[in-house]
């Protein structure tokens, strides 16, 4: 039968290994590389507004990225770095400072970065104003590792930027300070307003899967053609042995003939 072919262990395991592929491909790898170019414009379109718009008064919610104007004190008692950061592809400190607003509000905000001493330990940093200050930061959500803060090298440290790591009753959340603020260092620069290389990433998956399926398709197609490789029957190689014995058994019968 032409279709015996399908039933060898060879082909079986080609044929799971590439609809396994094509299936991650449609299923996994392509709407994985999709969601990040929704997350990507997303994030453009926030960006975007929020350079756009007026800052807005401290309330219950903001929106990512939207700019919120904070009026209160810094409290450096509870101020924290945020360590293994990556600014500008260098390595960086975050300096983390809760703000107390005048309504008695306690936020937290992203100061700016510094750079280590060495590679790994924390620099000296201007301490924030005392007194009544007005900030504007840009609202962003918590980091998902809470492990609370230790001391190491004198300073706070935590592992994430995180409410809950720095201390205790502070609004969840945080305020990315822009430049020129009161108690900046070095404000965080802006993510590149530009769409990535996530869709053309996603077709390039599509267009694996169907040239995997194809390919398959194809060499299908051929096996079950008269002459496929396949279904063909191979001749077994003679071992030396064999070859051996056919010879002797040549010669025998030469002698018997002679």
């Amino acid at each position: 039968m032409r279709f015996r072919f399908l039933l060898q262990p060879g082909w079986i395991a080609l044929t799971l290994v590439v609809w396994v592929f094509a299936t991650a491909c449609f299923t996994l790898l392509a709407p994985w590389q999709f969601s990040r170019d929704v997350e990507r414009e997303t994030q453009n379109n926030a960006i975007t507004r929020s350079i756009r718009s007026e800052p807005v008064a401290l309330t219950a919610g903001h929106g990512e990225w939207q700019k919120v104007r904070l009026t209160g004190t810094y409290a450096p008692q509870d101020e924290a770095l945020a360590r293994l950061r990556t600014v500008q592809g260098e390595a960086a400190f975050e300096v983390l400072t809760p703000f107390r607003t005048t309504d008695g509000t306690t936020v937290l905000v992203d100061r700016g970065y510094v750079r280590p001493v060495n590679g790994i330990k924390p620099p000296d940093f201007p301490a924030p104003p005392s007194g009544e200050v007005t900030v504007i930061g840009m609202a962003r959500p918590n980091e998902s590792d809470a492990r609370p803060a230790f001391e190491q090298d004198g300073r706070r440290q935590v592992y994430s930027i995180n409410t809950e790591a720095v201390g205790k009753g502070i609004k969840p959340g945080y305020f990315q300070i822009v430049e020129d603020q009161p108690g900046a260092i070095n404000a965080l620069p802006l993510p590149k307003l530009d769409a990535g290389p996530f869709f053309s990433y996603a077709l390039q998956w599509i267009a694996f899967g169907v040239m995997a399926l194809g390919g398959w398709a194809y060499f299908s197609w051929r096996e079950i053609q008269p002459g496929g490789a396949l279904t063909q029957e191979r001749t077994r190689r003679k071992s030396v042995a064999e070859m051996l014995a056919e010879e002797e058994d040549a010669y025998q019968e030469t002698r018997q003939n002679g």
